[in-house]
């Protein structure tokens, strides 16, 4: 039954996450308002909570239940899974740098102001990291069904 939790629990942070980012990438457009830009604020320290979450409960699983620890150290694809949270953790840094310099002008009242290069890169670093979550789950269902096992 723990295990169970462990799961569910693992699969809610991951489905936050994604949920999270993809306001993220919504509420990011120009021109951007002071509404917008104090939700974008808070949705970005909820999505630094809800990976905190997501790393917590996977390392629980790996550790606690599941195959063992032995199994996920000898399986490539799990390599690959956390290799991809890692790059998807440093694809965030911009963004939340970015939305982080705002907090002069959100305690003013006004709108932060964003040069067009700033928002391509956020736009662009939002949409990869996206892209990253949604690959992160297949690597999970190959590891669950027995693909990239090293044998040594």
């Amino acid at each position: 039954m723990a295990y169970a939790i462990a799961a569910y629990l693992h699969f809610m942070a991951i489905f936050l996450l994604f949920a999270l980012l993809l306001l993220e990438h919504q509420l990011f457009r120009q021109p951007l308002t002071l509404e917008r830009a104090r939700s974008l604020f808070r949705t970005d320290i909820a999505f630094g909570i809800a990976a905190a979450l997501v790393l917590a409960t996977g390392i629980a699983r790996a550790m606690l239940y599941g195959k063992g620890l032995d199994y996920y150290l000898r399986n490539s694809l799990f390599h690959a899974k956390v290799g991809l949270f890692v790059v998807l953790a440093i694809l965030s840094i911009y963004p939340t740098l970015t939305f982080l310099r705002w907090r002069p002008a959100l305690n003013s009242n006004q709108a932060p102001q964003i040069s067009c290069g700033t928002a391509r890169w956020v736009t662009l670093a939002i949409r990869l990291e996206l892209v990253l979550l949604l690959l992160i789950p297949l690597l999970a269902v190959l590891m669950a069904r027995g693909f990239g096992v090293m044998t040594g």
